[in-house]
Protein backbone atom coordinates (compact mmCIF):
# COMPACT_ATOMS: atom_id res chain seq x y z
CA UNK A 1 0.00 0.00 0.00
CA UNK A 2 1.20 3.54 -0.94
CA UNK A 3 1.86 6.06 1.68
CA UNK A 4 -0.16 8.46 -0.42
CA UNK A 5 -3.38 5.74 -0.66
CA UNK A 6 -2.73 5.46 3.50
CA UNK A 7 -2.71 9.09 4.07
CA UNK A 8 -5.82 9.36 1.89
CA UNK A 9 -7.97 6.33 4.23
CA UNK A 10 -6.30 8.51 7.37
CA UNK A 11 -8.07 11.58 5.73
CA UNK A 12 -11.19 9.22 5.00
CA UNK A 13 -11.42 8.37 8.87
CA UNK A 14 -10.84 11.57 10.09
CA UNK A 15 -13.80 13.26 8.20
CA UNK A 16 -16.03 10.56 8.88
CA UNK A 17 -15.17 11.13 12.53
CA UNK A 18 -15.83 14.53 12.82
CA UNK A 19 -18.99 14.02 10.22
CA UNK A 20 -20.32 11.31 13.25
CA UNK A 21 -19.37 13.77 15.76
CA UNK A 22 -20.95 16.62 14.18
CA UNK A 23 -24.05 14.75 13.59
CA UNK A 24 -23.96 12.78 17.05
CA UNK A 25 -23.89 16.63 18.73
CA UNK A 26 -27.20 17.56 16.08
CA UNK A 27 -28.86 14.90 17.19
CA UNK A 28 -28.66 15.55 20.86
CA UNK A 29 -29.76 18.79 20.65
CA UNK A 30 -32.24 18.12 19.15
CA UNK A 31 -33.01 15.60 21.41
CA UNK A 32 -32.43 18.27 24.49
CA UNK A 33 -34.70 21.02 22.51
CA UNK A 34 -37.27 17.97 22.14
CA UNK A 35 -37.32 17.36 26.20
CA UNK A 36 -37.07 20.79 27.22
CA UNK A 37 -40.21 21.45 25.22
CA UNK A 38 -41.98 18.71 26.97
CA UNK A 39 -41.15 19.84 30.46
CA UNK A 40 -41.14 23.52 30.03
CA UNK A 41 -45.18 22.90 28.51
CA UNK A 42 -45.86 20.70 31.62
CA UNK A 43 -44.11 23.40 33.93
CA UNK A 44 -46.43 25.68 32.12
CA UNK A 45 -49.12 23.76 33.18
CA UNK A 46 -48.37 23.35 36.63
CA UNK A 47 -51.06 24.66 39.43
CA UNK A 48 -48.16 26.74 40.69
CA UNK A 49 -48.34 28.81 37.74
CA UNK A 50 -52.11 29.34 37.01
CA UNK A 51 -51.12 32.98 37.30
CA UNK A 52 -47.58 33.36 36.90
CA UNK A 53 -45.02 33.34 33.69
CA UNK A 54 -41.88 31.83 33.52
CA UNK A 55 -39.10 32.15 31.01
CA UNK A 56 -36.51 29.72 29.12
CA UNK A 57 -33.88 30.92 27.04
CA UNK A 58 -30.99 28.28 26.13
CA UNK A 59 -28.29 28.14 23.87
CA UNK A 60 -24.93 25.86 23.23
CA UNK A 61 -22.06 27.63 24.46
CA UNK A 62 -19.91 26.72 21.19
CA UNK A 63 -21.96 27.41 18.78
CA UNK A 64 -24.41 29.86 19.78
CA UNK A 65 -27.74 28.24 18.39
CA UNK A 66 -30.32 28.20 20.63
CA UNK A 67 -31.71 25.45 21.67
CA UNK A 68 -34.92 26.49 23.52
CA UNK A 69 -36.66 29.59 24.27
CA UNK A 70 -40.02 30.40 25.52
CA UNK A 71 -40.71 34.28 26.26
CA UNK A 72 -37.12 34.93 26.09
CA UNK A 73 -38.00 38.83 25.15
CA UNK A 74 -40.32 39.21 27.91
CA UNK A 75 -39.45 41.82 31.15
CA UNK A 76 -39.51 39.84 34.25
CA UNK A 77 -37.96 40.37 37.76
CA UNK A 78 -34.95 38.92 38.07
CA UNK A 79 -34.14 38.57 41.60
CA UNK A 80 -30.64 37.90 42.54
CA UNK A 81 -30.00 36.47 38.98
CA UNK A 82 -29.49 40.62 38.16
CA UNK A 83 -26.10 40.07 40.00
CA UNK A 84 -24.45 38.44 37.02
CA UNK A 85 -25.47 41.34 34.61
CA UNK A 86 -23.22 43.80 37.49
CA UNK A 87 -20.66 41.29 37.95
CA UNK A 88 -20.15 41.27 33.95
CA UNK A 89 -20.43 44.82 33.59
CA UNK A 90 -17.85 45.77 36.48
CA UNK A 91 -15.32 43.02 35.35
CA UNK A 92 -15.24 44.98 31.71
CA UNK A 93 -15.49 48.21 32.62
CA UNK A 94 -13.52 48.47 36.09
CA UNK A 95 -10.39 45.45 35.95
CA UNK A 96 -10.48 42.32 37.11
CA UNK A 97 -7.66 44.15 39.59
CA UNK A 98 -9.54 46.95 40.81
CA UNK A 99 -9.11 48.16 43.88
CA UNK A 100 -11.25 50.81 46.06
CA UNK A 101 -9.16 53.05 48.23
CA UNK A 102 -10.39 54.69 51.26
CA UNK A 103 -7.83 57.56 52.45
CA UNK A 104 -6.83 59.36 55.66
CA UNK A 105 -5.35 62.52 56.19
CA UNK A 106 -5.92 65.69 58.31
CA UNK A 107 -6.39 69.52 57.51
CA UNK A 108 -4.83 72.38 60.02
CA UNK A 109 -1.42 72.29 61.25
CA UNK A 110 0.03 69.70 64.21
CA UNK A 111 1.41 71.77 67.08
CA UNK A 112 2.94 69.96 70.24
CA UNK A 113 0.60 66.93 69.64
CA UNK A 114 -2.52 68.97 68.87
CA UNK A 115 -4.04 68.72 65.91
CA UNK A 116 -5.74 72.23 65.17
CA UNK A 117 -7.96 70.58 62.24
CA UNK A 118 -9.64 67.12 61.49
CA UNK A 119 -9.06 63.97 60.52
CA UNK A 120 -10.22 63.35 57.37
CA UNK A 121 -11.38 60.65 55.67
CA UNK A 122 -11.69 60.70 51.87
CA UNK A 123 -13.51 57.15 50.62
CA UNK A 124 -14.51 55.87 47.58
CA UNK A 125 -17.55 53.82 47.88
CA UNK A 126 -15.24 50.54 49.36
CA UNK A 127 -17.99 47.68 50.47
CA UNK A 128 -15.57 45.63 51.79
CA UNK A 129 -13.97 48.30 54.35
CA UNK A 130 -14.63 46.34 58.22
CA UNK A 131 -15.97 43.69 56.23
CA UNK A 132 -15.60 40.01 58.35
CA UNK A 133 -14.80 38.17 54.96
CA UNK A 134 -10.74 39.41 54.65
CA UNK A 135 -8.75 38.96 57.39
CA UNK A 136 -6.79 42.17 56.34
CA UNK A 137 -10.36 43.89 56.17
CA UNK A 138 -11.68 43.10 59.14
CA UNK A 139 -12.91 46.06 61.65
CA UNK A 140 -10.22 45.77 64.57
CA UNK A 141 -7.60 45.29 61.37
CA UNK A 142 -8.44 48.81 59.86
CA UNK A 143 -8.95 50.89 62.81
CA UNK A 144 -5.15 49.47 63.73
CA UNK A 145 -3.91 50.21 61.20
CA UNK A 146 -5.34 53.82 61.06
CA UNK A 147 -4.16 54.16 64.71
CA UNK A 148 -0.98 53.40 63.59
CA UNK A 149 -0.47 56.31 60.93
CA UNK A 150 -1.92 58.82 63.09
CA UNK A 151 0.27 58.02 65.81
CA UNK A 152 2.96 57.96 63.98
CA UNK A 153 2.37 61.65 62.64
CA UNK A 154 2.34 62.48 65.89
CA UNK A 155 -1.49 63.88 66.73
CA UNK A 156 -2.70 63.13 69.84
CA UNK A 157 -5.68 65.40 69.91
CA UNK A 158 -7.77 66.47 67.09
CA UNK A 159 -10.84 68.54 66.55
CA UNK A 160 -13.01 65.67 64.75
CA UNK A 161 -13.36 63.37 62.17
CA UNK A 162 -14.45 64.98 58.57
CA UNK A 163 -15.83 63.01 55.59
CA UNK A 164 -15.34 63.80 52.47
CA UNK A 165 -18.46 62.65 50.35
CA UNK A 166 -17.82 65.12 47.41
CA UNK A 167 -18.88 63.34 44.30
CA UNK A 168 -21.35 60.88 46.11
CA UNK A 169 -25.16 60.62 45.78
CA UNK A 170 -26.10 61.05 49.75
CA UNK A 171 -29.31 58.64 49.00
CA UNK A 172 -28.58 55.28 50.03
CA UNK A 173 -31.65 53.36 49.10
CA UNK A 174 -32.21 53.00 44.91
CA UNK A 175 -35.83 53.72 44.02
CA UNK A 176 -38.07 50.35 44.39
CA UNK A 177 -36.87 48.82 47.06
CA UNK A 178 -39.57 47.83 49.73
CA UNK A 179 -40.27 49.33 53.15
CA UNK A 180 -39.95 45.73 54.11
CA UNK A 181 -36.51 44.73 53.20
CA UNK A 182 -34.44 48.15 54.24
CA UNK A 183 -33.74 48.34 57.70
CA UNK A 184 -32.94 44.26 57.60
CA UNK A 185 -29.55 43.24 56.64
CA UNK A 186 -30.05 42.42 52.92
CA UNK A 187 -31.61 45.89 52.89
CA UNK A 188 -28.33 47.60 53.32
CA UNK A 189 -28.18 50.62 50.60
CA UNK A 190 -24.38 51.23 49.54
CA UNK A 191 -22.78 54.68 50.27
CA UNK A 192 -19.56 56.53 49.69
CA UNK A 193 -18.23 55.07 53.37
CA UNK A 194 -19.30 51.70 53.94
CA UNK A 195 -18.32 49.85 56.98
CA UNK A 196 -18.76 46.12 58.59
CA UNK A 197 -21.00 45.67 54.88
CA UNK A 198 -23.03 48.14 57.11
CA UNK A 199 -24.84 45.26 58.88
CA UNK A 200 -25.14 45.01 62.18
CA UNK A 201 -26.65 41.71 64.95
CA UNK A 202 -29.11 41.84 67.29
CA UNK A 203 -29.06 39.67 69.80
CA UNK A 204 -32.66 38.76 71.28
CA UNK A 205 -33.95 36.57 74.24
CA UNK A 206 -37.23 35.03 74.48
CA UNK A 207 -39.84 34.03 77.24
CA UNK A 208 -41.62 30.46 77.96
CA UNK A 209 -45.00 31.63 76.40
CA UNK A 210 -46.01 31.89 73.92
CA UNK A 211 -47.29 35.87 73.02
CA UNK A 212 -45.04 36.54 75.33
CA UNK A 213 -42.74 39.69 74.71
CA UNK A 214 -38.77 39.64 73.25
CA UNK A 215 -36.26 41.62 74.47
CA UNK A 216 -33.21 43.23 72.74
CA UNK A 217 -30.09 42.05 74.94
CA UNK A 218 -27.00 43.73 72.59
CA UNK A 219 -26.24 44.78 69.19
CA UNK A 220 -22.88 44.05 67.39
CA UNK A 221 -21.01 46.12 66.61
CA UNK A 222 -22.49 48.43 69.04
CA UNK A 223 -25.36 50.65 67.57
CA UNK A 224 -23.64 55.07 67.76
CA UNK A 225 -26.52 57.61 68.53
CA UNK A 226 -29.29 55.45 67.57
CA UNK A 227 -31.79 52.33 69.47
CA UNK A 228 -34.01 50.20 69.21
CA UNK A 229 -37.10 48.42 70.66
CA UNK A 230 -38.59 45.42 69.87
CA UNK A 231 -42.20 44.46 69.49
CA UNK A 232 -41.66 41.28 68.74
CA UNK A 233 -43.27 38.08 70.52
CA UNK A 234 -42.47 34.81 71.20
CA UNK A 235 -44.31 32.16 69.00
CA UNK A 236 -44.26 28.12 69.01
CA UNK A 237 -41.10 26.51 68.79
CA UNK A 238 -39.74 25.39 65.12
CA UNK A 239 -41.27 29.00 63.25
CA UNK A 240 -38.18 30.27 62.76
CA UNK A 241 -36.48 33.64 62.03
CA UNK A 242 -39.87 36.03 61.52
CA UNK A 243 -38.31 38.95 62.91
CA UNK A 244 -37.50 42.46 60.89
CA UNK A 245 -36.21 45.58 61.56
CA UNK A 246 -37.67 48.88 60.44
CA UNK A 247 -35.76 52.25 60.59
CA UNK A 248 -37.59 55.23 59.14
CA UNK A 249 -34.81 57.89 58.04
CA UNK A 250 -33.69 60.25 61.30
CA UNK A 251 -35.60 57.83 63.79
CA UNK A 252 -35.05 54.60 66.24
CA UNK A 253 -35.89 51.52 64.95
CA UNK A 254 -38.52 48.68 66.06
CA UNK A 255 -38.21 45.21 65.54
CA UNK A 256 -41.87 43.55 64.84
CA UNK A 257 -42.61 40.14 64.23
CA UNK A 258 -42.07 36.80 66.18
CA UNK A 259 -38.75 34.00 66.80
CA UNK A 260 -39.20 30.84 68.45
CA UNK A 261 -40.23 30.42 72.38
CA UNK A 262 -37.24 29.91 74.91
CA UNK A 263 -34.31 31.25 72.91
CA UNK A 264 -31.39 33.03 75.12
CA UNK A 265 -29.18 33.73 72.49
CA UNK A 266 -31.32 34.24 69.17
CA UNK A 267 -29.36 36.13 66.61
CA UNK A 268 -31.08 38.28 63.64
CA UNK A 269 -29.19 41.13 61.47
CA UNK A 270 -29.92 44.77 60.17
CA UNK A 271 -28.71 47.77 58.25
CA UNK A 272 -26.95 50.07 59.46
CA UNK A 273 -28.62 53.61 59.61
CA UNK A 274 -26.15 55.34 59.37
CA UNK A 275 -22.92 53.77 58.36
CA UNK A 276 -20.71 57.06 58.03
CA UNK A 277 -21.50 57.54 62.16
CA UNK A 278 -20.65 54.00 63.00
CA UNK A 279 -17.47 54.19 61.26
CA UNK A 280 -16.62 57.50 63.03
CA UNK A 281 -17.93 56.59 66.38
CA UNK A 282 -15.88 53.27 66.16
CA UNK A 283 -12.74 55.22 64.53
CA UNK A 284 -12.66 57.79 67.74
CA UNK A 285 -13.25 55.14 70.43
CA UNK A 286 -10.09 52.96 68.78
CA UNK A 287 -7.53 56.35 68.99
CA UNK A 288 -9.10 57.14 72.47
CA UNK A 289 -7.75 53.83 73.73
CA UNK A 290 -4.82 54.83 72.52
CA UNK A 291 -4.74 58.44 74.34
CA UNK A 292 -5.67 60.19 71.14
CA UNK A 293 -8.09 62.16 71.81
CA UNK A 294 -10.99 64.42 70.41
CA UNK A 295 -11.55 67.78 71.44
CA UNK A 296 -14.61 68.07 73.53
CA UNK A 297 -16.26 70.78 71.24
CA UNK A 298 -15.33 68.43 68.19
CA UNK A 299 -17.72 66.56 65.88
CA UNK A 300 -17.79 62.75 65.93
CA UNK A 301 -18.03 63.54 62.05
CA UNK A 302 -19.10 66.00 59.63
CA UNK A 303 -19.58 65.23 56.02
CA UNK A 304 -17.09 67.52 53.98
CA UNK A 305 -15.16 68.47 51.05
CA UNK A 306 -11.60 67.82 51.55
CA UNK A 307 -9.81 71.30 50.89
CA UNK A 308 -6.11 71.56 51.63
CA UNK A 309 -5.85 68.02 52.98
CA UNK A 310 -2.62 66.32 53.98
CA UNK A 311 -2.47 62.60 53.72
CA UNK A 312 -1.24 59.82 55.75
CA UNK A 313 -2.49 56.78 54.68
CA UNK A 314 -4.62 54.29 52.51
CA UNK A 315 -6.81 51.48 53.17
CA UNK A 316 -7.07 49.41 49.72
CA UNK A 317 -9.57 46.32 49.14
CA UNK A 318 -9.43 43.24 47.97
CA UNK A 319 -9.39 43.21 44.30
CA UNK A 320 -12.66 43.11 42.01
CA UNK A 321 -12.53 39.39 41.17
CA UNK A 322 -12.18 38.59 45.25
CA UNK A 323 -14.96 40.75 45.44
CA UNK A 324 -17.29 39.35 42.95
CA UNK A 325 -16.49 36.00 44.62
CA UNK A 326 -18.26 36.94 47.85
CA UNK A 327 -20.96 39.25 45.94
CA UNK A 328 -22.11 35.83 43.59
CA UNK A 329 -21.44 33.09 45.91
CA UNK A 330 -23.25 34.62 49.21
CA UNK A 331 -25.36 36.82 47.15
CA UNK A 332 -24.52 40.34 48.80
CA UNK A 333 -26.76 42.94 48.04
CA UNK A 334 -24.90 46.11 49.24
CA UNK A 335 -22.08 44.76 46.81
CA UNK A 336 -24.28 45.14 43.67
CA UNK A 337 -25.43 48.36 44.96
CA UNK A 338 -21.82 49.80 45.57
CA UNK A 339 -20.18 48.18 41.96
CA UNK A 340 -23.13 50.00 40.07
CA UNK A 341 -22.40 53.45 41.96
CA UNK A 342 -18.81 52.61 41.72
CA UNK A 343 -18.99 52.35 37.83
CA UNK A 344 -20.75 56.26 37.48
CA UNK A 345 -17.90 57.34 39.95
CA UNK A 346 -15.06 56.29 37.67
CA UNK A 347 -16.62 56.62 34.48
CA UNK A 348 -18.10 60.34 35.34
CA UNK A 349 -17.19 61.09 38.71
CA UNK A 350 -20.95 60.95 40.15
CA UNK A 351 -21.70 58.12 42.58
CA UNK A 352 -25.25 57.33 41.47
CA UNK A 353 -26.99 54.64 40.89
CA UNK A 354 -29.00 55.53 38.05
CA UNK A 355 -25.60 57.24 36.16
CA UNK A 356 -24.77 54.24 37.11
CA UNK A 357 -27.07 51.75 35.47
CA UNK A 358 -27.44 54.50 32.24
CA UNK A 359 -23.41 53.35 31.64
CA UNK A 360 -24.19 49.43 32.12
CA UNK A 361 -26.86 49.81 29.52
CA UNK A 362 -24.69 51.93 27.14
CA UNK A 363 -21.97 49.55 27.02
CA UNK A 364 -24.81 46.63 26.47
CA UNK A 365 -26.12 48.50 23.82
CA UNK A 366 -22.95 48.80 21.99
CA UNK A 367 -23.11 44.34 22.36
CA UNK A 368 -26.07 44.34 20.64
CA UNK A 369 -28.20 43.63 23.97
CA UNK A 370 -31.32 45.97 23.23
CA UNK A 371 -31.61 48.41 26.68
CA UNK A 372 -35.36 47.48 26.48
CA UNK A 373 -34.08 44.41 27.74
CA UNK A 374 -32.19 45.83 30.54
CA UNK A 375 -34.90 47.39 32.56
CA UNK A 376 -32.84 48.08 35.88
CA UNK A 377 -33.21 50.16 39.10
CA UNK A 378 -30.44 48.84 40.92
CA UNK A 379 -27.23 46.94 40.98
CA UNK A 380 -28.33 43.53 43.04
CA UNK A 381 -31.64 43.10 42.12
CA UNK A 382 -33.66 43.61 45.16
CA UNK A 383 -35.98 45.62 43.82
CA UNK A 384 -39.48 44.06 42.34
CA UNK A 385 -39.34 46.89 39.66
CA UNK A 386 -36.40 45.43 38.06
CA UNK A 387 -37.34 43.93 34.32
CA UNK A 388 -34.73 41.96 32.44
CA UNK A 389 -35.13 39.34 29.60
CA UNK A 390 -33.50 35.91 29.77
CA UNK A 391 -32.09 36.63 26.34
CA UNK A 392 -30.38 39.43 27.51
CA UNK A 393 -28.82 37.45 30.60
CA UNK A 394 -27.72 34.68 28.43
CA UNK A 395 -26.12 37.12 25.49
CA UNK A 396 -24.34 38.45 28.80
CA UNK A 397 -23.05 35.09 30.19
CA UNK A 398 -21.57 34.19 26.65
CA UNK A 399 -20.02 37.36 26.46
CA UNK A 400 -18.37 36.91 29.47
CA UNK A 401 -17.81 33.03 28.58
CA UNK A 402 -15.00 34.88 25.71
CA UNK A 403 -13.17 37.16 28.63
CA UNK A 404 -9.79 36.79 29.82
CA UNK A 405 -11.33 36.78 33.71
CA UNK A 406 -13.78 34.17 32.95
CA UNK A 407 -12.94 31.52 35.05
CA UNK A 408 -12.72 34.04 38.06
CA UNK A 409 -16.49 34.46 37.35
CA UNK A 410 -17.47 31.10 36.87
CA UNK A 411 -15.71 30.32 39.98
CA UNK A 412 -17.83 32.69 41.63
CA UNK A 413 -20.95 31.21 40.77
CA UNK A 414 -22.78 28.90 43.69
CA UNK A 415 -23.99 25.46 42.62
CA UNK A 416 -27.27 24.25 42.53
CA UNK A 417 -29.00 20.90 41.27
CA UNK A 418 -25.33 19.61 40.58
CA UNK A 419 -25.08 23.25 37.98
CA UNK A 420 -23.14 26.38 38.06
CA UNK A 421 -25.64 28.83 38.63
CA UNK A 422 -26.54 32.57 40.16
CA UNK A 423 -29.67 32.00 42.03
CA UNK A 424 -32.59 34.41 42.84
CA UNK A 425 -35.52 35.00 45.03
CA UNK A 426 -37.73 37.44 45.97
CA UNK A 427 -41.43 37.88 46.41
CA UNK A 428 -43.29 35.12 44.37
CA UNK A 429 -39.93 35.74 42.09
CA UNK A 430 -37.75 32.77 41.54
CA UNK A 431 -34.69 32.40 38.74
CA UNK A 432 -31.76 30.46 38.08
CA UNK A 433 -29.09 31.78 35.25
CA UNK A 434 -25.72 29.69 34.28
CA UNK A 435 -23.83 27.35 33.16
CA UNK A 436 -23.84 23.66 32.70
CA UNK A 437 -21.66 20.92 30.80
CA UNK A 438 -24.02 17.54 29.71
CA UNK A 439 -22.36 14.14 30.42
CA UNK A 440 -21.90 14.34 26.55
CA UNK A 441 -19.54 17.24 26.61
CA UNK A 442 -21.81 20.04 25.31
CA UNK A 443 -21.94 23.16 27.80
CA UNK A 444 -24.99 25.18 27.59
CA UNK A 445 -26.10 28.34 28.62
CA UNK A 446 -29.40 28.94 29.96
CA UNK A 447 -31.62 31.96 32.10
CA UNK A 448 -34.79 30.07 33.80
CA UNK A 449 -37.01 33.15 35.45
CA UNK A 450 -40.00 32.67 37.35
CA UNK A 451 -42.68 35.78 37.85
CA UNK A 452 -46.02 35.37 40.17
CA UNK A 453 -46.27 31.91 41.20
CA UNK A 454 -48.27 30.48 44.08
CA UNK A 455 -47.73 28.35 46.74
CA UNK A 456 -44.03 26.76 48.01
CA UNK A 457 -41.04 28.43 46.77
CA UNK A 458 -39.45 25.04 47.93
CA UNK A 459 -41.73 22.70 45.56
CA UNK A 460 -41.83 25.27 42.14
CA UNK A 461 -37.69 24.96 42.75
CA UNK A 462 -37.80 21.18 42.55
CA UNK A 463 -40.16 21.62 39.44
CA UNK A 464 -37.65 24.12 38.12
CA UNK A 465 -34.79 21.60 38.34
CA UNK A 466 -36.70 19.12 36.63
CA UNK A 467 -36.79 21.29 33.64
CA UNK A 468 -33.11 22.02 33.77
CA UNK A 469 -31.95 17.85 34.50
CA UNK A 470 -32.71 18.09 30.68
CA UNK A 471 -29.33 19.91 29.95
CA UNK A 472 -27.36 17.02 32.20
Amino acid sequence: MSANFSAMLLRMKTINLLFLLALSITVHAQSVSTRLTNAFSQFEQDPQMVNGIASLYVVEAKSGKVVFERNGKIGLAPASTQKIITSVTAYELLGKEFRYKTEVGYTGTISNGALNGTLLIRPSGDPTLGSWRWTGTKEEEVLKRIGDAVQKWGIKQYNGIAIDVEGWNSESIPDGWIWGDIGNYYGAGAEALNWHENQYDVQLRSGAAIGSPVSIVATKPQLYQYHLRSELKAAAKGTGDNAYIYFAPGADGVIRGTIPVDEKSFTISGAMPSPKLQFASALEKALTERGIKKNESGSVFVESEAGNVQFIHIEYSPSLDSIIYWFNKKSINLYGEALIKTIAYQKKSKGDTEEGISILKDFWKGKAVPVTELNMVDGSGLSPANRVTTKAQVTILQYAQKQPWYQGFYYALPEFNGMKMKSGTIGNVKGFAGYHTSKEGVTYIYSFLVNNYNGSATALVQKMYKVLDHLK
